[in-house]
Order: structure tokens, then C-alpha cells, then sequence
């Protein structure tokens, strides 16, 4: 499988500079292409394929005078950039024709310079490649000084380098891992992700929630205000966003390196974890969006999914529709209503139950069932004895 490790990047004053003229060779093809696209579409004419495309907004743009500075960059990161836009409208025609799944996709948009994200990259052909020195060398910008975070597991077969809205520079090296299965166990776990507290596990192990952006609201919300004061186009106010951005990046840090050491830990710690599908987009649209989005379980889940098959570790989803909370784990009954406000609730067979450990408990056993169907295991209960009332037949409705 294919994993990507990134890492901070120190480039020097000239290289950035450098590396700012890649970002705009790269948008300016990307928007020439999107553009060419468009009017061939709006005046009737078929598609532009790729070939023609590349010969029109590189080969041929770098002999004009309006785009000759085309050739101040590697050759690859314009070809990336033109694969990027034809990718971008294959997706978007896909989800058009529903072949693709998920929510639709609006057609492909034009790059900014103002964008919070800009990126370029290289593949094998720009012969890039990590010096004995331990710095990363790219085509017309230079050796890179790189913050080796930990060894790469093998040869890269791209990198992508990244500025994001706070002024840091990243290498995103694609690299190709071999499944490294940890020591079989017992354990397995189904997860509840709440509000409340982040993760409640079956043996009532309740993980809370660190609310990262909740405790740096009133950091940002200054910032934010100092921001709004200053003059539109200004030096100070290009400074004042700097500084708003780098508070949210360190939100962002510090949510993500929560999600990776939980993740990893559940995954080492279980045979198999079940979570439960949940529509986080639907959630993010209430009066919960802030709370939903400052616990990130969409990208915690998907750390579970790829580091359980990294692992060797059976992961799967139970369906959003499964009543986890108004099932009793004991009796099997199903309530008819449990408000959020509702922590802890009576069965009707006498069992007390605490909301978030029973959801959990019922996720594990619906994951199981669920895995023992899909393993070959009777998908309908099995056979019993027929009640005196039950046997026999009733006759006929007519009779």
C-alpha cells in the first residue's frame, strides 16, 4: 500500500523564491487549461484531449513572450499540474454520472495566489532525490534542507511541496509499505465517538474529549479582531493574517497528533475495532457544527481503517441506522425514544444501562455479527422449537 510521510522544510530565501515561481508556473498552466477546457465546452466543440492540451498551454505557450518565464521551472511540475486539472474533471464527471460516490462535485475551479494551500509536484522523471547529507535536492530550486522526523521506509516515487496559509513549507513523499502485521490477540473493541467524551470503549474506558479549538477559541477570536482592523492590502494586515493562520495550524497539530496516537494505540491494543458510520456532514450542518468539527471524526476513523490494514487488523463500520443507543446489550429491546439529554436509562428487564458503554458494547456485537455473516456464518438465526400455539396449520382466512 501506498503511504505518504511528510516533513518540515527550511528552504532558504532564494529558494523560496524559487519555489514561489514554481507555485505560479504550476497555477498559471492549471487555469490555462481549465480555461481551454471551458470555452471548447461552451462553444460546441469536443473535448480536449491531453496531448493537445500539453502541446497548446506548455510547449507551445513557452515560445510566447506572455508565457516564455514557463520555462524557468521544471518540465514535471507543469505536467503535474495539467494532470491535476484532467483529473479534476474526470472526478467531476464521474460524480455527475454517479459512478463516483459520495457527495457531488462542483466543476474544476481556477487557482489563486490566494489560496490557502500551494503545491507542486515532482515525480521520478524530475530526478529529485535525498543528498547524503540528508537534504532534499529538486530540479531549479536546490538542496532543501528537510526536519527528518523519523527514516523513510524505502524510495520515494513522488514528492509534493507544500506552502500552507501559515507560511510553512512541507515535503510529502509518496512512499510504497509492505503490511507489517503486529502479534495475533484476543481483544477486540467497538468504538462510540461522541461530544461528551471523544472515544467510550465496551469496558467502559471513557477517552475525553481535548476540544482543541474550544481552548484556543478566545486566542483566535483576538487575532481574528486584530485582523479585521487593519487596512485592506496592507503589509500589517498580511501579517495580522499570518499570525491568524498559524494559530489555527497549531489547532489543526495539535488535533491531528491526538487522532494519530489514539488511533495507534486502539490498533495495537485490539484484533479488531468496529466504529460506527456516522453522517458527519448531516451533523456538521446543526447547532453541533462547531463541536463536531473540533472533535474530527472523520479523520480519526479513517487513521483506524488505514493503520488496522497497515497492521493486519480487521476494521469495519456499522450502519448508522443500527439503534446502538436504544438497543439494551442485555435483553435486546429496543427503546422507543433516547433524547441526547437521556446519559443513563432503565430496561424494561431491570438492567441499567450508561448511554455511551452501552452504544459501545452494541457496536462490538453488531461488528461481530456482521464479520461472522461475511465469513460464511448463518445470516438467519438459527432453528428453535415451535410453541403448542405456534404448530400446525391455522387454515384458511376464507374458512
Amino acid at each position: 500500500m501506498q503511504l505518504r510521510y511528510a516533513y518540515r522544510i527550511d528552504p532558504t530565501p532564494t529558494q523560496r523564491f524559487a519555489l514561489s515561481r514554481a507555485f505560479g508556473c504550476a497555477r498559471t498552466v492549471f487555469n490555462d487549461a481549465l480555461r481551454m477546457r471551458n470555452d471548447a465546452h461552451d462553444n460546441g466543440f469536443p473535448f480536449v484531449s491531453d496531448a493537445e492540451l500539453s502541446r497548446q498551454v506548455i510547449t507551445e505557450a513557452k515560445k510566447r513572450p506572455d508565457r516564455a518565464w514557463l520555462g524557468e521551472v521544471s518540465a514535471v511540475v507543469l505536467q503535474q499540474a495539467l494532470a491535476d486539472c484532467t483529473t479534476a474533471f474526470r472526478n467531476f464527471f464521474a460524480s455527475v454520472s454517479g459512478k463516483r460516490r459520495g457527495p457531488k462535485l462542483a466543476p474544476p475551479r481556477f487557482r489563486s495566489r490566494k489560496d490557502n494551500r500551494q503545491a507542486i509536484r515532482f515525480t521520478k522523471n524530475a530526478r529529485f532525490k535525498v543528498s547524503q547529507d540528508g537534504k532534499l535536492v529538486l530540479p531549479k530550486v536546490g538542496k532543501v534542507a528537510v526536519r527528518w522526523s523519523r527514516d523513510l521506509p524505502a524510495d520515494p516515487s513522488s514528492v509534493t511541496v507544500i506552502k500552507d496559509a501559515a507560511g510553512r513549507y512541507f515535503a510529502s513523499f509518496v512512499v510504497e509499505v509492505t503490511a507489517q502485521r503486529l502479534p495475533g490477540i484476543e481483544a477486540e473493541t467497538g468504538i462510540d465517538l461522541g461530544l461528551g467524551h471523544f472515544a467510550v470503549l465496551p469496558d467502559g474506558t471513557k477517552i475525553d474529549s481535548p476540544r482543541f479549538l474550544r481552548r484556543a477559541e478566545k486566542r483566535l477570536k483576538k487575532a481574528q479582531r486584530v485582523l479585521s482592523r487593519k487596512e485592506e492590502g496592507s503589509k500589517n494586515r498580511d501579517k495580522a493574517r499570518h499570525k491568524v493562520a498559524r494559530a489555527h495550524a497549531r489547532v489543526a497539530d495539535a488535533r491531528r497528533e491526538f487522532h494519530h496516537q489514539l488511533s495507534t494505540q486502539i490498533i495495537r491494543e485490539n484484533q479488531a475495532v468496529f466504529v460506527e458510520d456516522l453522517a458527519v456532514g448531516g451533523l456538521a450542518r446543526t447547532r453541533l457544527a462547531k463541536s463536531v468539527h473540533d472533535a474530527g471524526w472523520s479523520a480519526f476513523v479513517n487513521m483506524l481503517e488505514y493503520k488496522a490494514k497497515l497492521y493486519g487488523r480487521t476494521f469495519a463500520k456499522v450502519s448508522r441506522w443500527f439503534p446502538s443507543s436504544k438497543l439494551c446489550s442485555a435483553c435486546g429491546a429496543v427503546t422507543e425514544a433516547m433524547p441526547l439529554q437521556v446519559r443513563e436509562w432503565t430496561c424494561g428487564c431491570g438492567a441499567v444501562h450508561d448511554r455511551d458503554i452501552n452504544a459501545a458494547i452494541n457496536i462490538l456485537a453488531a461488528g461481530r455479527a456482521d464479520r461472522l455473516n461475511a465469513c460464511g456464518g448463518p445470516v438467519r438465526p438459527s432453528f428453535g422449537m415451535a410453541q403448542p400455539r405456534e404448530a400446525g396449520s391455522h387454515g384458511s382466512a376464507a374458512a
